[in-house]
């Protein structure tokens, strides 16, 4: 059983703090949604549990099965059973899909002599274009397209604890669902945690969540079940964002200094 557990997650990035104390724990079968407006760190989330360049750790930790996640490059998170679906996933030109999960399955100890067979059956599940297998990864692919891309991988590569970051952006209906549903399959088949970063309930409608929690400011503000994005659906964040203080207006330099005259209107 996989446990990823992020205790007092503070990051940044440019001197700028991010993420202000994030509390997680997301286990094998579990589906953990979290939502917020744009600016929250959502995908700052996502980018430090993945070790991508750029973020500075200004401290918590983050372990997987008690190991120090933060202590790992990025490839050992990969190899420890991690992964990452992008919100743009990255074009790949000269490489394709089936050279990506051969080369992930050899490195991981397992055998890749069935991957075309494992790519094809993992393309039918979700409707994908079996022609994409062996050109460059996402290249000249609409964004449906590329999710599907980057789902299939998932289905192929079996890791331990999925992060998706926002899965359903530039998703028509059918690819939502298709994609949706390979990720929930995934989560009773074969056991995977999944970490899903969303503005929209359209989504949850499909991968079916655990637990969501509302991601604010760089802070978790509450943490329920799936009637919180409900409420969300029907209120918005207003409720969970603070309104900073605003600046008193600058100074108009052509104003009267004695006031309005007489006649002002």
């Amino acid at each position: 059983m996989a446990e990823l557990i992020i205790e007092g997650l503070r990051a940044g990035v440019d001197g700028k703090e991010i993420l202000k104390g994030i509390d997680l724990t997301i286990r094998s079968g579990e589906v953990h949604a979290v939502m917020g407006p744009n600016g929250s760190g959502k995908s700052t989330l996502s980018h430090v549990i993945m070790g991508r360049p750029g973020y500075e750790i200004l401290g918590g930790s983050i372990t997987l099965d008690g190991a120090d996640v933060l202590a790992m490059e990025t490839w050992e998170r990969a190899q420890a059973g991690l992964f990452l679906a992008l919100q743009y996933p990255t074009e790949v030109p000269g490489v394709s899909v089936h050279d990506v999960v051969t080369a992930a399955l050899t490195a991981g100890g397992r055998d890749a002599s069935t991957v075309t067979a494992l790519l094809e059956r993992e393309a039918a599940r979700i409707n994908f274009d079996p022609r994409f297998l062996v050109r460059d990864i996402n290249v000249d692919l609409s964004g449906g397209e590329k999710k599907r891309n980057e789902t299939m991988q998932l289905g192929a590569l079996e890791p331990r604890i999925a992060i998706l970051d926002e899965l359903d952006s530039g998703l028509d209906v059918d690819a939502l669902r298709d994609c949706a549903r390979r990720v929930e399959a995934a989560t009773n088949e074969a056991g995977l945690g999944v970490l899903a970063i969303t503005h929209y309930t359209r989504l949850l409608q499909e991968l079916k969540p655990d637990v969501v929690h509302i991601l604010a400011q760089g802070e978790v503000k509450a943490t329920g079940g799936p009637e919180l994005a409900d409420e969300l659906e029907a209120h918005g964040y207003a409720g969970y964002v603070e309104v900073e203080e605003q600046a008193p207006p600058a100074p108009d330099p052509f104003a009267d200094p004695f006031g309005p005259g007489p006649f002002a209107v």
